[in-house]
């Protein structure tokens, strides 16, 4: 009796090493032969914008290493939520990449009762790609000159003092209500349809300031029509490095709109990380880095793990800032 179960145990060892052995052969196999078809890569927005431009920076090299075409696909529309339902919907192939940003993945699913997708079970996160600071910036008539400038001015009795977003819900508008938030002052918020009209506005002196990406405003700062006093990142960022951060004068004040790539949950990691060892490979092209800097990124080229992490203490943030506000989605 006592050598049967030796014989048990030993096939039943050799049987578990074997079992191990056909899975690792299975996974080389997969990761020798993906992608073996054309990929879609999803962009939950119109042409022409950040994420648009990332994911076509991204596309094109692609496609030259693989030997396989990407194919970006522009799906806008819900304030991302419809791409993000294509996504959620997808093979778990990797013929499908999605670039997902900081409202998709942290703020909507705090902010809305009810979404087409799932952030948290339906995707998973592949490279934390690009982050970009906004540029708290004033109109010249305010007098404002800094942050403490700022919230001095904001804490004068009926200073009445106006913040412009490019919309309800949106990174920009959180930012301002952030700001409330940490600073302890008042800011009244004036929501737009984009960011275009909200700069407008700016310039005319219709609301004190903004949240905006140094992109779109940085024009008219180095033409004197507006000043820009902080970024919102949580140090100065390289592209302007004789900005100050908020966090300076607003300790904890941190908001780094970023963009990544995910495909859908059930992908395996043999695929997952055969794209993020991709990524991280692109973004470190001279060129590319170059570019993304123009645009007013920089690169934090972070794998699964970080990835998803951050993206789950994101959204604890602004579950925070989201119910202070009382903002509810429509």
């Amino acid at each position: 009796m006592r050598y049967q179960n030796r014989y048990f145990w030993c096939t039943l060892g050799l049987m578990g090493l074997l079992g191990s052995r056909t899975v690792m052969a299975q996974e080389k196999s997969l990761a020798d032969t993906y992608p073996s078809k054309p990929i879609h890569f999803i962009v939950p927005y119109s042409p022409g914008g950040p994420t648009d431009v990332l994911a076509r920076l991204l596309g094109q090299k692609m496609t030259e290493r693989w030997g396989q075409p990407v194919v970006v696909e522009n799906r806008a529309g819900a304030n991302g939520a419809i791409g993000a339902e294509l996504l959620a919907k997808s093979p778990n192939d990797g013929s499908v990449l999605f670039l997902g940003n900081t409202s998709i993945l942290t703020i909507n699913p705090v902010m809305y009762k009810k979404l087409p997708y799932d952030a948290e079970k339906q995707f998973q996160p592949v490279n934390l790609t690009v982050a970009a600071p906004l540029l708290l910036t004033v109109h010249p008539s305010i007098g404002v000159k800094s942050v403490k400038d700022m919230i001095r001015l904001a804490q004068k009795p009926g200073s009445a003092l106006t913040f412009a977003s490019s919309g309800t819900g949106g990174v920009a508008h959180l930012s301002g209500e952030l700001m409330k938030l940490l600073a302890h002052i008042d800011l009244i918020h004036i929501p737009y349809k984009g960011a275009g009209p909200a700069t407008v506005d700016l310039i005319a002196g219709q609301v004190a300031m903004t949240f905006t990406s140094t992109v779109s405003v940085m024009n008219h700062v180095k033409a004197g029509r507006l000043r820009g006093i902080a970024v919102t990142t949580p140090k100065r960022a390289p592209s302007l490095p004789e900005v100050p951060a908020i966090s300076e004068t607003v300790p904890g004040y941190d908001v780094s709109p970023w963009y990544g790539v995910l495909v859908p949950a059930l992908t395996p990691m043999v695929i997952v990380n055969k794209i993020h060892n991709e990524v991280a490979r692109i973004v470190k092209i001279s060129e590319i880095n170059q570019r993304l800097s123009e645009e007013g990124g920089t690169v934090v080229n972070e794998g699964p793990e970080g990835f998803a992490r951050m993206i789950t203490a994101e959204r604890l943030k602004w579950a925070r800032v989201v119910q202070n506000a009382q903002i509810r989605g429509e």
